[in-house]
Parts: structure tokens; C-alpha cells; sequence
């Protein structure tokens, strides 16, 4: 089967051994995008063999009526069998497949995925939002400060927004010299479909929404974000100096992309890359007053994503008026990155005789 994982003999040394033995895969099928990357290890991460990445919009409804719509469902049929494709081609020897708030809330979802297995040979899993945040921060880990105590990881996503709540250590013999420990995390029941669909559906394409509607957006928003604030005590942590932020979504590399002046979408120049707050919230309230033609024809937004902008923006906008750390860390990963260093720990730790239990 496409993507499945095999044994491979874990008694060869050096580069041969462990996560240097194998071909790794991940698909990350969310609400809005369906997102392959394969890869090989190298000696710091890994090296993208091969990527694939589109707007599917297997959301699309789900928050109205509770399934997934027959067109979406051809959509992300189509783009997962080019995926299978690429893993066939690739020789891809681990593999895990995911499938996030779509897939958790549609009464059908476990119906599409057999037919999914079905017609492209790929198996998923449906992982809950807390797998969901502990992938998001594996992902982006070494993008952290590790002079900075605490990190809050905001992940904006189709269907739903995860803010997770993290302690961050200095450990020399990781990537990026960091590790981290999952703390906390809490899912918003809104990201970019579920929020467009549910306030701006019916709103002409022509005419920018009202400042009332866009206010009752970032409120919504704000009102689960307040809850987790209180309890972990957030805001006084962040006035002391000891949080750090990190944005992992389309919304977030857009406005940095924006605040950069691209005209084209440069992964390199975004991924990593720092915006200030109150640039973010000056971008919001710059994107706030145009209509969906006009973002269509700003720089890095286009067509695939001008109809969901507003309500990311507003989703960004509500993070940062809640949380006043003076900086936002950009990463363009997340998920996918995140299934891959499992993968490549896990293919370590089979490797090792010292780890590997006695069959």
C-alpha cells in the first residue's frame, strides 16, 4: 500500500541505520489545504524530496450542516491521489497520514476516509486537537528562544484555531539547542472556513464587511481566549518578560509576507522571520476595510485565499489583543514537519539496540 510503513533491517550502521535507512511521508489534511511533504534525513533535520500543497476546501458546509459536501469531497479525492502518487514514486518506506477538524466534526468523515483508502490506497488518522498542538510545536520547536521560559504556539486552522501553552528548556544536544514541554492547550471552535462561513458567507464579493461585523469576529474569538489566559495566568507572564510567541499558519506567513513587501511568496524569507505586534494589528486593520476583490489582487493573498483573509485576520487580530507579547516568531511548518521528526525518532529508537525491545 502507498505510504505504508515497512521494517527495514536495523542492524546496518552509521548512515545506514535508523532514520537514515528510510523515505519519510506525511499528508496533513485539514479544512481548507492538503499539505505531502516527503522527505530523507540529513545531518541537521531533513531534505524535501518532494512537496505537495492545495486549497481542497474539504470543510466547506461542515459547519452549517455537519458533513462533508460531495464536491469537496472529489476535490481532496483528486489532490490525495496525486499525493499517492508522489509517495509511490518517492519509494516512501514510513509514512503517517493525518486528518484534523474536518474529519472530527463531519458525521460522514469516517465514511470519506474508507473511500479515501479506497480509491488512492493512503489510510489516515483522525487525531484529536491535543495531538493536533503536540505535532504543531515538534514542527516548529527549534524556532524558540531557549532563554525564554515560556512560549504560547498559536496554529490558526481551517476549522478550528490551537493555542497551546508551553515551557521551553535549553537542551545543547537538540536541533535549534531547545526542547520543549506541552503545558497546556485549548481549541477554539473557529479557523478561517468555520469563521467565514458562520459570519461573512453571504457577504458580496464586491463589498468590504462591516466594522460591526468584524468586531463580533475578533469578540468571538476572544471570549474562549480569555478563559485559557486566566487559568495559566498568561498576561502576567508575558509582562514579566517570559513569553514568547510563535504563529504557525497560512494567515500568519501571509501577514509576514505582507509586512515584508513580497511580491511573490518566498518561503525563505518567511519562515523564521519576526513581526511586532503592533504591525500585525496595523495589518489587520488595514485588511479589515477591503473586500474580497481587493484582497484578491493584493500580493501573496490572491484568489485561493482572499475570501478566508478577513476572518484569519481577525482570528490573528484577537491573538494579539489578548496577548500583548511585543513579538510574533513566523513559521511556515506544522504539522507535517511535526509527523516527520516523529517518524525519524521513532526509526532512531528501533535502530538502537539499546531501545529496541527483545521480540
Amino acid at each position: 500500500m502507498a505510504g505504508e510503513s515497512t521494517p527495514q533491517a536495523g542492524n546496518k550502521g552509521g548512515w545506514h541505520s535508523g532514520r537514515f535507512a528510510h523515505t519519510f511521508a506525511a499528508i496533513d489534511l485539514g479544512t481548507n489545504n492538503c499539505r505531502l511533504l516527503v522527505a530523507r534525513a540529513a545531518v541537521e533535520g531533513y531534505e524535501v524530496i518532494d512537496a505537495f500543497s492545495r486549497p481542497v476546501r474539504l470543510g466547506e458546509g461542515v459547519a452549517l450542516n455537519g458533513t462533508l459536501c460531495g464536491d469537496a469531497i472529489e476535490r481532496t479525492v483528486q489532490a490525495l491521489s496525486i499525493c499517492a502518487a508522489k509517495i509511490e514514486r518517492s519509494r516512501v518506506t514510513r509514512a503517517r497520514h493525518i486528518a484534523t477538524e474536518a474529519c472530527r466534526r463531519a458525521c460522514n468523515g469516517e465514511d470519506f476516509l474508507a473511500l479515501v483508502r479506497q480509491r488512492t490506497g493512503l489510510g489516515f488518522e483522525v487525531i484529536p486537537a491535543s495531538e493536533e498542538a503536540r505535532l504543531a510545536l515538534a514542527g516548529c520547536e527549534n524556532l524558540l528562544d531557549p532563554e525564554i521560559p515560556f512560549g504560547l504556539l498559536i496554529d490558526i486552522g481551517g476549522g478550528s484555531t490551537e493555542v497551546s501553552w508551553i515551557r521551553v528548556f535549553a537542551r545543547h544536544d537538540r536541533l535549534g539547542g531547545v526542547a520543549t514541554e506541552l503545558l497546556d492547550m485549548t481549541s477554539v471552535p473557529w479557523g478561517v472556513v468555520t469563521l467565514t462561513e458562520s459570519c461573512v458567507k453571504s457577504q458580496p464579493r464586491a463589498q468590504p464587511v462591516s466594522r460591526a461585523c468584524y468586531d463580533d469576529m475578533v469578540e468571538r474569538i476572544r471570549a474562549d481566549l480569555r478563559v485559557f489566559c486566566a487559568k495559566h495566568g498568561i498576561g502576567g507572564a508575558i509582562a514579566r518578560g517570559e513569553v514568547q510567541m510563535i504563529g504557525v499558519s497560512g494567515t500568519v506567513t501571509t501577514v509576514s509576507a505582507h509586512h515584508l513587501g513580497l511580491k511573490r511568496y518566498n518561503r525563505t524569507l518567511v519562515d523564521g522571520s519576526r513581526i511586532g505586534r503592533e504591525q500585525i494589528l496595523r495589518i489587520c486593520d488595514q485588511l479589515s476595510v477591503l473586500s474580497v476583490d481587493e484582497l484578491t489582487d493584493l500580493p501573496c493573498i490572491g484568489n485561493d485565499r482572499a475570501d478566508l483573509a478577513l476572518a484569519g485576520g481577525a482570528i490573528l487580530e484577537a491573538v494579539c489583543r489578548q496577548w500583548q507579547a511585543p513579538m510574533v516568531r513566523v513559521a511556515d511548518r506544522g504539522l507535517r514537519e511535526g509527523v516527520l521528526m516523529d517518524l525519524m525518532r521513532q526509526a532512531d529508537r528501533e535502530a538502537d539496540p539499546f531501545c529496541r525491545r527483545e521480540v
